[in-house]
């Protein structure tokens, strides 16, 4: 079988493909690259055909380099980039036209791309200051990359636009948040005041999404199949009556409280950590005479 995405005048070139064939099996995903037909791209694959379109010549960028790093949770519809210094723009590929340092690219699957740290300089200058967290969270989740790379290239490239916000992001990122709706939750948590709660806390053999140790006080985003599929609903009554045993409160989040409520947050967890002992004045701020 035709390992894909592929380069179609090659296929044919080689006799692995008759141009009947190339027509009639595979979908054209870019000029002169193919895919099987009704094949489901993954944003990795989109990358590895943009790099094919630009005659293996380009190095990947922003959330392509990400996708290839083994970044999860990226948008396969979103346009696949790459640098490129020359060339004609096209429709489904972002070209960056900005100057590489030799140091910002490596290979991965031997197709060029911007290194981590370079990847998540530039996503996280990008506009839309959750975004771009959400993205460096990821990136870091799959890279184990800390911010000081990042602190670097800050002083290679100090010009360039988004350097206020990168700063801020590189405050808040945590590789520690196995969602977006994680990253989310945190944030939600820090815009509010409160201290930036300790990511994947190992209690006995579960791990907590964050919150506050020294508390006993967690905070977990609960996706659909936590409220619909019955053998996760019993796995968590399980698991959240062992951790009640051991002396935690976990506030449960949902999609509808992170969408529509997120005060109920804020609010169920600092009545959860003042229960604990926490005497922090951003407490007493929040709470007020509320009852969460």
């Amino acid at each position: 079988m035709k390992i894909w995405p592929f380069i179609g005048t090659e296929a044919i070139s080689s006799g692995e493909l008759s141009p009947r064939t190339l027509k009639s099996g595979y979908d054209r995903i870019f000029r002169n690259v193919y895919a099987p037909n009704g094949r489901v791209l993954t944003s990795a694959d989109k990358a590895v055909a943009a790099w094919l379109w630009s005659g293996r010549q380009a190095t990947m960028a922003g959330l392509s380099a990400a996708a290839l790093h083994g970044t999860q949770w990226i948008d396969p519809n979103k346009p696949a980039e790459l640098y490129r210094r020359n060339g004609k723009p096209t429709t489904g590929i972002l070209i960056h036209r900005d100057e590489l340092l030799p140091d910002e690219c490596q290979l991965v699957r031997d197709i060029s791309a911007t290194t981590p740290a370079r990847t998540a300089f530039d996503l996280g200058r990008r506009p839309g200051r959750t975004m771009a967290v959400v993205y460096v969270d990821a990136l870091a989740n799959a890279t184990e990359l800390s911010p000081d790379p990042m602190h670097e290239l800050i002083g290679t490239h100090p010009g360039v636009r988004g350097l206020r916000q990168l700063r801020e992001v590189l405050e808040l990122m945590d590789g520690g948040a196995e969602s977006p709706q994680e990253t989310r939750t945190r944030l939600v948590l820090v815009d509010a005041d409160l201290p930036k709660p300790e990511t994947q806390i190992c209690v006995g053999r579960w791990r907590i999404d964050m919150g506050y140790r020294e508390f006993k006080v967690g905070v977990e985003y609960d996706g659909e199949q936590h409220w619909t599929d019955p053998r996760r609903r019993s796995h968590d009554i399980d698991r959240h009556a062992e951790l009640s045993a051991r002396g935690w409160i976990i506030i449960r989040v949902s999609a509808d409280m992170l969408r529509y409520r997120r005060e109920v947050i804020v609010e169920r967890t600092c009545a959860a950590l003042r229960a604990a002992g926490a005497e922090w004045p951003v407490i007493a701020r929040i709470l007020g005479d509320c009852v969460a």
